[in-house]
């Protein structure tokens, strides 16, 4: 039974509904712990956001990024190191992601894979019944008490040996429009989506997770300099205390996501060496980022196909070096990052290809030194293990092997020159099909999904819309001689809209306005998920349409 009324505590108010078992999260001392991470840190997160826009215009404007000088003194001081890992975070070989739906819940534990990335962003659909029944499914099974049988009679059970979870928040640019803040002033906005995110999962479940012999740990997304790295230390800390834990309790493992975060990765472990665990090599945000940033400075800047930007081109191989070489300088876990292919239970040749890809991939990852990765799907992690096993055999890690042969400069890690710029007519369809085929499950919920055998979430998702965007703002023709236009796109979407099997229930026309809006407008909006979001997965009126600026609205 669901109820619609609003509900208000101290200043947090409750505008979502309530379904069975919503109370357990949403309760007043939890609501409390929520505004008091709102009191600190929301007018900072407020000034992170800002500053965000005035670096992309600067880089608009001419200026390319660099290794700051300001902090030279950090980088060349070899004397620090982070916390490391904390207990249950030794062997990070291979990590399953994933979003919390109490079925993903379930088989993520029982995968073998050593932890689980336990997704509330890029994976998950923020409908309000995901992020708080994800946090309802996270609370169980840190209890063990997570089974369950579908409708059908299938029974699923956690077996002995669980992976070690850690839980990805939303990042700083997006809020919770189910929840809303009134500050000390009386002025009432949406919640942060981070700050709720991580306050109500900290504050419920930090003991639980200390006394099972791990801790509170968790992965940082879309952190774009260490500034904004500062920001959630200070949150640490904060948290830590209002619990009456010890500094340090909390692991934060950083996702290099972001174009102007690979500058500042030293920096960014200083500024939560007391927290960190490590960082990732995000690669699909990665690139969503380097095309995000530099989409209007001309066709040295424009990326080819999605499918051939592997991680083999040099600006990518130079990324993930540096972060490996960085982060076993410091004493941090280096993670790699998720292939997309995925295997086909019903296809045993498309698995073949698919394991054969993962293996590759993971092969290079080890070798290169990574202490561990990611992985997708369950039938994916034997693969991956074999790889980081070969490599590491009984060590937990291999974060004493330095790369001392890696030299970085800021030209490597933009050298687009070295990869050939090659459009297809066949890769603009592809990102015309996957950008709305993604949007449209994404509205009805699902944030990960399984398309043309690949794994695609908000990450690819973005690859595919903002290579539309810039193709057709540099006036792009591809290799068969079709030039790249508005009207060109919006052909292709109407197409795909007529070709694709439909039912009285799918979102197709809402996934294709989004597309149109995210894709062939003049504006490009950061982030297709804050349109979408305010659009389409709430009831409240949108930000954008009373003219504030999307990634600060709240």
């Amino acid at each position: 039974m669901k109820d619609t009324t609003m509900t208000a505590h101290t200043r947090m108010t409750v505008l979502g509904e309530t379904d069975e078992r919503y109370d357990e999260i949403l309760t007043p001392a939890a609501l409390d712990f929520v505004a008091r991470l709102h009191d600190q840190f929301a007018g900072r997160r407020h000034e992170r956001l800002l500053e965000r826009m005035r670096v992309r215009k600067a880089i608009e404007n001419g200026r390319n990024l660099r290794f700051l000088p300001e902090t030279a003194s950090i980088r060349e001081d070899r004397s620090w190191r982070v916390a490391g890992a904390g207990p249950g975070l030794e062997d990070r070989r291979v990590e399953i992601t994933g979003p919390t739906d109490r079925k993903m819940t379930v088989n993520a534990l029982n995968s073998g894979a050593k932890g689980w990335l336990a997704d509330l962003e890029d994976a998950t659909s923020p409908t309000w019944h995901n992020i708080i029944g994800g946090q309802v499914n996270l609370y169980d099974a840190i209890r063990g008490q997570v089974d369950f049988t579908t409708p059908e009679g299938k029974e699923y059970r956690v077996g002995f040996e669980t992976p070690t979870i850690i839980l990805r928040p939303r990042g700083w640019h997006l809020v919770e429009k189910h929840l809303s803040y009134t500050d000390r002033a009386g002025s009432t906005k949406p919640a942060s989506g981070s700050l709720v995110d991580f306050g109500l999962y900290f504050f419920h479940n930090a003991q639980a997770l200390i006394e099972s012999g791990r801790g509170p740990y968790f992965y940082l997304p879309k952190i774009e300099n260490h500034l904004e790295a500062r920001l959630w230390d200070d949150v640490f800390t904060f948290s830590e205390n209002a619990l009456g834990l010890d500094r340090g309790t909390i692991r934060a493992t950083v996702l290099i996501e972001t174009i102007t975060a690979a500058f500042e990765m030293e920096e960014i472990l200083y500024e939560l060496r007391d927290h960190c665990a490590g960082l990732n090599a995000g690669r699909w945000d990665y690139i969503f980022s380097l095309i995000k940033t530099y989409r209007d400075r001309g066709p040295a800047f424009v990326l080819p196909d999605r499918d051939r930007i592997t991680m083999t081109v040099p600006f990518m191989r130079a990324y993930t070096e540096l972060l490996v070489a960085t982060c076993h300088r410091r004493g941090a876990h280096a993670i790699g990052g998720m292939s997309a292919f995925i295997p086909n239970r019903r296809d045993p040749e498309a698995t073949r290809r698919a394991l054969a890809k993962v293996s590759d991939d993971k092969h290079r990852e080890a070798t290169d030194g990574f202490d561990g990765s990611w992985v997708a799907h369950p039938d994916l992690v034997e693969v991956a293990m074999a790889e980081f096993d070969a490599v590491l055999g009984e060590r937990p890690n291999q974060v004493e092997r330095q790369r001392t042969d890696v030299w970085v400069t800021a030209g490597d890690l933009l050298d687009l020159s070295s990869i050939d710029h090659e459009v297809t007519d066949a890769g603009v369809r592809a990102n015309v099909s996957v950008a709305l085929r993604y949007v449209e499950s994404w509205l009805r919920g699902t944030g990960a999904a399984a398309i043309d055998g690949l794994m695609e979430d908000a990450a690819t998702a973005e690859i595919s819309r903002s290579q539309l965007w810039q193709w057709i703002h540099h006036r792009i023709r591809t290799t068969e001689g079709t030039r790249i236009t508005r009207d060109l796109v919006s052909v292709l979407i109407d197409q795909q809209l007529a070709t694709t099997p439909r039912t009285d229930e799918d979102r197709f026309d809402d996934a294709a306005a989004i597309v149109r809006m995210v894709a062939l407008e003049d504006e490009f909006p950061t982030f297709l998920t804050i349109p979408a979001y305010a659009h389409y997965l709430v009831d409240t009126p949108s930000d954008e349409a009373a003219g504030v600026p999307q990634e600060v609205a709240a």
